[in-house]
């Protein structure tokens, strides 16, 4: 960031953190004036851990409904549903319950509840400022950091694409972080979230719109996860552990959500469009190539990276923390038993690639990477690392 540049910072008007926080959602409804929430989940969330939140809604004499249609990466389709469940009642917020998915479809339904056309007429760079119905969010995975960002992304079901959406309207109204409800997740799906949290914090920190203070952020979280996400991994039930790892989702989620994400991210969501790959997954995937292409541009700020994950010393000159950085990358990737795309049986010819290559483009993240890369160069990261 150059001197004299204006950070300019989005959050939610509420936010508390800690286990067992979402015993006070109906605290925080009460001190918003809300009283008939239309939750937003996933099947999976509902059998595991609806209950939880209902009863403490119910005992204080809360109206609730339940939209529990969310998919993974979720499509416009998924989004039409919850907004016909949301305009089938009286309802005067959403609560957005579960992993990246239900949040991030959440907002989706509050802001396209009050803008018209199709949530693709609203795809990056437009801003989405015109505010639905208040969003609360509660996380039960540590990953995405959705319920502190000004983000959400959606899968279009005619491209395929997955595009970003942004704006006041997709800042939600309170956040209740509560890592009580990760333990229940395996070991996958806390690599995956884990590592992607990771990559929000890294990109954010060298992304060409970082600022002071998103670096605290971003500083802050990725220790937290280098030290914590294999005790995780190996012991879904380390409190210690889940709780590091909740709370760095959170700082890394306000550290990209204010400074953007970078060329891991736009190369991520065409893998995630056409193969069906978890976000955190491709992020895993593409984190240790796109590094190495990218360390040159930035030598001091990806060293910096590694010094506070412990990858590299103080007494390393930047260009050999940088390797180490690389190194660490490729070997929690190791630990972490990440598979490749063609691991897992997906075949990428010319034409998919340049197609790809041409969408990680299109959503202008990669215009953040240190390093800029053009198609050719794309192309020839996703081959790397299939």
């Amino acid at each position: 960031m150059q001197a004299g540049t204006i950070g300019r910072v989005q959050s939610p008007r509420v936010i508390r953190i800690g286990g067992g926080v979402a015993a006070e959602t109906g605290d925080v409804l009460a001190q918003l004036g809300l009283s008939r929430p239309l939750i937003v989940t996933d099947p999976g969330v509902k059998r595991l851990h609806l209950t939880t939140l209902t009863d403490v809604l119910d005992a204080g004499g809360i109206v609730w409904g339940v939209f529990d249609g969310v998919v993974e990466d979720p499509t416009d389709v998924c989004v039409d549903a919850g907004l016909a469940a949301f305009r089938a009642d009286d309802y005067d917020c959403v609560i957005g319950f579960g992993g990246g998915s239900p949040m991030d479809t959440a907002k989706a339904i509050s802001f396209m509840a009050v803008n018209p056309g199709h949530v693709r007429d609203y795809k990056a760079p437009t801003q989405i400022d015109r505010c639905g119905v208040p969003i609360v969010l509660i996380p039960t995975t540590g990953g995405t950091g959705s319920e502190l960002t000004r983000w959400c992304v959606i899968t279009d079901t005619e491209s395929p694409e997955k595009y970003n959406l942004s704006g006041l309207a997709a800042v939600a109204t309170a956040a209740l972080i509560d890592w009580t409800f990760s333990v229940t997740k395996p070991p996958r799906i806390t690599a995956d979230t884990a590592v992607d949290s990771l990559t929000h914090a890294i990109e954010a920190y060298v992304s060409r719109r970082a600022f002071p203070y998103t670096d605290a952020f971003a500083l802050s979280a990725m220790p937290l996860i280098s030290d914590h996400v294999r005790r995780a991994y190996a012991d879904p039930e380390d409190a210690v552990a889940r709780e590091a790892l909740m709370l760095a989702a959170a700082q890394a989620g306000m550290a990209f959500s204010n400074a953007s994400v970078a060329l891991v991210h736009g190369m991520s969501r065409p893998i995630g469009a056409h193969f069906h790959v978890a976000h955190g997954l491709s992020n895993a995937m593409l984190l240790p190539a796109v590094t190495a292409f990218s360390v040159r541009a930035a030598e001091g700020r990806y060293a910096t990276c590694a010094r506070v994950m412990g990858m590299a010393g103080d007494g390393d000159v930047d260009s050999v923390a940088c390797g180490k950085l690389v190194a660490g990358l490729r070997r929690l990737n190791a630990d972490l038993a990440v598979p490749s795309p063609t691991a897992l049986g997906h075949v990428a010819d010319d034409a998919m690639l340049a197609l790809m290559a041409a969408q990680a483009l299109a959503s202008g993240s990669p215009a953040n990477n240190p390093r800029v890369p053009d198609a050719a160069e794309i192309i020839s990261l996703y081959k790397e690392m299939w």
